[in-house]
This record gives C-alpha cells, sequence and structure tokens, in this order.
C-alpha cells in the first residue's frame, strides 16, 4: 500500500494542533480573567497606555528641541562655513 504521508508529517500535526489547544485554553483563560476582574484589567490598560504615551512624549520634545538647536546653530552662522573656501579645479586629462 502507497503512503502519502510519513511518521514525520503526523508528529508535526499533532505538535501543531498541541500548540493550537494550548494557545486557545490560554485565550480562554484570559477571557474568563477579564471578565472576572474588569477594574484590574482595565486600570493595567490606562497603566499601559499612559506609560507608551509619556515616552512618545519625551521622545518628541527630545526631538523638537534637537531640531530647535539645530535651527539656531544654523541661523546663526548661516555663511560661516562658506568663509575662506576657495574651489580650485585641476584639468586632470594629462595622464
Amino acid at each position: 500500500m502507497f503512503r502519502y504521508y510519513t511518521n514525520m508529517v503526523s508528529q508535526v500535526s499533532r505538535t501543531a494542533a498541541a500548540g493550537i489547544f494550548s494557545v486557545g485554553l490560554l485565550l480562554i483563560g484570559f477571557g474568563f480573567l477579564i471578565y472576572l476582574l474588569p477594574k484590574f484589567f482595565a486600570t493595567l490598560a490606562a497603566i499601559v497606555f499612559v506609560a507608551a504615551g509619556s515616552a512618545c512624549s519625551i521622545i518628541a520634545l527630545k526631538i523638537f528641541l534637537a531640531q530647535r538647536k539645530l535651527d539656531k546653530f544654523t541661523s546663526d552662522d548661516s555663511d560661516a562655513y562658506r568663509k575662506n573656501v576657495r574651489i580650485h579645479i585641476e584639468d586632470h586629462n594629462n595622464i
């Protein structure tokens, strides 16, 4: 009799089924926890959002301050990088 699958395919499918079953049980457990303790998870979510918002605000402020410093640096000495600069063009066709 000719078989289209091997023992390895069977083992992989069993492992995948076990992983999917474990994830399903974890999701059911988290669902019950959220149902039973809504205030705790709402508080936890609020803490996460406040922390993420604070981090974003701090990063944005750092970027704004760096941009302000850069603008101040470039506006004061706008032609300073051009002082005493001469461009010499030499003919290199004599090779």
